[in-house]
């Protein structure tokens, strides 16, 4: 268990999304303090499950001001830690503001949108002397680590299979998600955090193709140094397996290797908290980490379909 040594400051972005609670209850959990937030939608009320007294704003230039206010004087009243929850195509932004304050960032994924915004963020990091940290918690995940162990040291190619449906309501391609400029499409918003996992246990990519791109569907074949890889990623609930449907489950996992199922639909409750913890220790994940996955997304994102290629 992470005990902290001294409890620090954090500001959020982007409180009002979906994943904002796992930040609010990483810090709470890792015994720091909420002190500001923002987000121009209002439905907050979340916070009061975690922190009291925050100041809240709606307008990020406000925000700012408070946050600047804070940062000239005294330190036990300064944001230490940024924690960006905001839409993607925001990011690069938010962690340049954490900077400009002389915070620390940790951001959701994905890190940034494009590769080239990695070095950018790079030069801010050096100068500003403080850090850049995302969450990439399926690296933290039992299973994810127990794979990671087992190919270590791996000299061939193994097969792996890996598909993701998680069902969403037609509000998804209409809100920020489904705008390719802001979230990047499916394979970044929701594709990043596996394909980043499959490359922290088999290595490089070395050649990548997209076979079916669509707004609500994609998929593809990644080769890595070590792996071949199937993947799918849906958002289609008719894309679900019978017995989810009759169960009345809304998103199915599933990734096998040399054809022997990987086993990891639970395990995800407090890989958030476990994430924190490793910033704090200061092991956290940085740029350098993301960037293979954000290569990977890019390309997909630019790619033309095998069958529209082959035309």
């Amino acid at each position: 268990m992470y005990i902290p040594i001294m409890s620090s400051n954090f500001a959020i972005t982007g409180v009002a999304g979906y994943i904002a609670p796992r930040h609010l209850q990483a810090i709470k959990d890792t015994g720091n303090q909420l002190i500001a937030a923002v987000d121009p939608h209002d439905s907050v009320g979340v916070l009061d499950k975690y922190f009291f007294d925050v100041a809240y704003f709606r307008e990020f230039e406000r925000f700012d001001r408070h946050i600047e206010k804070l940062r000239r004087g005294a330190d036990e009243k300064r944001v230490h830690f940024v924690s960006i929850c905001s839409p993607n195509y925001l990011h690069d932004a938010h962690i340049r503001f954490a900077m400009r304050i002389g915070a620390n960032a940790i951001c959701e994924k994905p890190l940034v949108l494009n590769p080239w915004n990695c070095d950018g963020l790079k030069e801010v990091e050096q100068e500003s002397g403080k850090r850049v940290y995302t969450v990439l918690q399926l690296r933290l995940h039992p299973a994810i680590k127990a794979l990671k162990d087992r190919f270590a040291d791996t000299k061939v190619k193994h097969d792996v299979s890996l598909t993701y449906i998680t069902s969403r309501g037609k509000w998804y391609l209409y809100s920020w998600k489904g705008n390719m400029e802001q979230s990047g499409g499916l394979a970044t918003n929701i594709g990043i955090h596996f394909f980043d996992a499959l490359i922290w246990i088999f290595g490089d990519v070395e050649h990548s193709e997209v076979h079916v791109s669509e707004p609500a569907r994609t998929s593809g074949y990644i080769e890595l140094k070590h792996a071949r890889v199937k993947w799918k990623l849906s958002l289609n609930r008719d894309d679900l397996p019978q017995e989810c449907a009759k169960l009345g489950r809304t998103t199915f996992r599933t990734m096998s290797v040399d054809g022997q199922d990987v086993e990891f639909c639970d395990g995800f409750t407090g890989l958030h908290t476990r994430v924190y913890e490793e910033v704090l220790a200061g092991r956290g994940f940085g740029i350098d980490d993301a960037r293979p996955s954000i290569q990977l997304v890019h390309d997909i994102r630019r790619a033309t379909p095998t069958w529209e290629r082959d035309k």
